[in-house]
């Protein structure tokens, strides 16, 4: 679960994000596991796989592969947490040990040799924490709080561990040198990704040592005062908070996520990651790691546009999703006496499923992360994590059996089709950070008690009127290395024909750069004159932003947009558009996904009466009109070529699971 929580010299220019995600060769299909550059290659759904702290049998972890195997899954990613039932008695080797690295290691082993691929949680639980954590490498806020750094329930439970540090790169490699120690044999044969979850550190009020040194030599004031007398968070600073999250953005990238991705790449293992909740700059972020990763649905599925959009243009192929984590709602990890179990674990809809993964398909995601599968022994199927859907060997429960091994045939299939060729969008959309950095707080309404700040931007979207062109999103750090030539934006791995602005907040420096776009000749429409974030205001501001609309080819109508989109209507559902030379792969989620919500609601999926949506699509130089006719718990997907189009039969509609 989440919990609430001028410039640094950042050497992160998208020269640098682009090295750091050099693309991936060419895919291979069946069961073979991925080779040095590539990731995923199977397309079949992996599952996280819960061990807990306790022994481990060989035979057994023989066992639950061979099953995931014969069930269409295409891999596993361990992760070490808790004794079940929180029990101290557990007798379990030591996490790191020589023991518990020879037991990752065969399982390493086991999974290569029979086409599965492993990766591996960098840690125990999440974030990263040890409870051997040297001191003062521990996180921190202003006030140096104890508490914030505290984890109970890890492999070492009930021994409390302390979470690293993320401002602090000596600290994270520290760190990172135990964890390769105890991974190196699991480190060969096939690639294997290291991952981190969404950010689990408390962000209210974060510190580290030499921050306000640093605040002070960008921002030319000190942050302290409002530190100390706990104001920073009050709205009528909201730009000191600016000022605060930018230097703060900063220190998360320069010594976390780019360490994080240079370790895993040094170590002979790939970055995945999940950015969601980090108090940066997410679309930077997302780009800076090998796989970028969302989650659903304690995200919103639309959220997945982010990473989406990071890897579009950052020339990535894989964006994964943790997925159906806590589907409907959760209970505490002590629930029944530390077996966890959600509501409804273990009678799950799988159709109630399929909405979620149909919705995040229908977001730019293209791989299927289970959320999960416990460590059981052979024959035994009591053990549950708390939030996770129970994927189970019994076949007394729901996610077993034919009906699972049909579901991940349906989500490798789509996952196959949303990766040929490259993402297809026409606009360019900039990402309202600077309007999330000074919101601050979200509404109580949109609270949850994980997540405090706009500066995660879980609701924001793209423009629903230019939906057709399926618009991404972009930052100043791609746009200022971009060109206008030829009548299009080269920026990043992305051409894009118009860029759109509809912000309340821009920085200076990304008006600066969309000035020179703008004298290259990008049409650029600007929907409103923005104000300038932070609290010491630069006074060429307002004379900058009368140059930039000076410009022919900037306008606050939409004129400047002429692109015809790919797909036109009303209504339209959900879509993701694949480009592969001159053909278009265009996956339609059922309607019913766009109306899903935290926690979704039992056998909701079997209210859906079927729906029907008339659509135009504009292509190779012609129009047709084209109706969807999606039946009940039914997606589509549609392949556009010269010689026309036509549909490809998913063959897959899931029934009413009766346990």
């Amino acid at each position: 679960m989440k919990n609430n929580l001028s410039k640094l010299l950042i050497i992160v220019g998208l020269g640098m994000i682009c090295a750091l995600a050099a693309g991936c060769g060419s895919k291979t299909n069946g069961d073979q596991p991925q080779n040095e550059t590539e990731y995923y290659s199977s397309y079949k759904p992996y599952t996280r796989w819960w061990w807990f702290a306790a022994t481990i049998d060989t035979n057994d972890v023989k066992g639950q592969l061979d099953w995931l195997k014969a069930h269409d899954f295409g891999g596993v990613e361990i992760a070490w947490i808790y004794p079940m039932g929180g029990d101290s008695t557990t007798v379990h080797p030591a996490f790191l040990s020589d023991e518990w690295s020879s037991y990752v290691a065969f399982t390493k082993r086991y999974a290569d040799r029979i086409g599965l691929g492993c990766d591996f949680t960098y840690g125990t639980l999440w974030p990263f924490c040890d409870v051997n954590l040297p001191e003062g490498d521990q996180t921190r806020n202003y006030f140096d709080s104890v508490e914030i750094a505290k984890r109970s329930i890890t492999w070492d439970h009930p021994r409390i561990a302390r979470i690293l540090n993320h401002l602090d790169k000596n600290a994270f490699m520290r760190y990172a040198d135990k964890m390769n120690k105890g991974l190196h044999e699991a480190y060969k044969g096939s690639k294997s990704g290291v991952f981190v979850d969404s950010w689990e550190v408390e962000t209210q009020y974060l510190w580290t040592k030499g921050f306000g040194e640093k605040f002070r030599e960008v921002n030319g004031y000190y942050i302290e005062p409002y530190m100390s007398d706990r104001t920073l968070l009050n709205h009528e600073n909201a730009d000191v908070f600016y000022d605060y999250m930018k230097v703060l953005s900063d220190y998360v990238l320069n010594e976390f996520y780019i360490p994080f991705e240079q370790n895993a790449e040094s170590a002979g293992a790939f970055a995945r990651a999940q950015c969601g909740g980090a108090p940066t700059d997410l679309l930077t972020a997302f780009a800076l790691v090998d796989v970028p990763e969302t989650e659903a649905i304690l995200y919103e599925p639309t959220f997945s546009k982010i990473p989406a959009s990071a890897a579009a243009l950052a020339g990535k192929p894989v964006i994964t999703s943790e997925t159906f984590t806590c589907a409907y709602g959760w209970k505490g990890w002590g629930y029944k006496h530390g077996r966890g179990q959600s509501p409804y674990q273990g009678k799950e809809q799988i159709a109630d499923l399929k909405l979620i993964c149909d919705a995040l398909f229908a977001n730019g995601t293209n791989q299927i992360i289970w959320h999960g599968f416990p460590y059981n022994k052979v024959g035994d199927t009591t053990n549950y994590f708390y939030t996770t859907c129970q994927i189970s060997s019994n076949e007394i429960h729901n996610l077993s059996g034919q009906p699972l091994t049909d579901f991940n045939r349906y989500m490798a299939t789509v996952s196959e089709y949303m990766r040929k060729g490259n993402t297809y969008s026409k606009l360019a959309v900039y990402m309202p950070l600077e309007d999330a950095w000074m919101g601050m707080e979200y509404p109580d309404s949109l609270q949850m008690p994980w997540a405090w700040g706009e500066y995660e931007l879980r609701y924001i979207n793209t423009p629903e009127e230019y939906k057709g062109l399926q618009p991404l999103w972009v930052n100043n750090r791609f746009l200022e290395s971009a060109t206008y030539k030829d009548g299009e934006l080269l920026c990043g791995d992305m051409k894009f024909n118009a860029l759109l602005v509809d912000v309340e907040y821009m920085d200076i420096s990304s008006l600066e750069t969309m000035i020179k776009l703008a004298s290259e000749g990008l049409p650029i429409c600007l929907k409103r004159i923005p104000l300038q974030p932070g609290k010491i205001k630069n006074d060429n501001y307002a004379k900058l932003l009368k140059e930039l609309t000076t410009y022919k080819n900037v306008a606050s109508s939409d004129d400047v947009i002429t692109a015809v989109p790919l797909i036109a209507g009303d209504n339209l559902p959900d879509f993701w558009i694949r480009e592969d030379n001159d053909d278009y792969y265009v996956f339609f989620a059922n309607p019913m996904s766009q109306t899903i919500k935290y926690p979704l609601e039992y056998c909701y999926a079997f209210t859906d009466e079927g729906s029907h949506r008339d659509i135009t699509v504009n292509h190779h130089g012609r129009s047709e009109n084209i109706s969807l006719d999606f039946k009940p718990m039914q997606s589509l997907l549609m392949k556009i070529s010269k010689d026309g189009i036509s549909f490809i039969d998913l063959n897959y509609i899931p029934s009413k699971l009766s346990h």
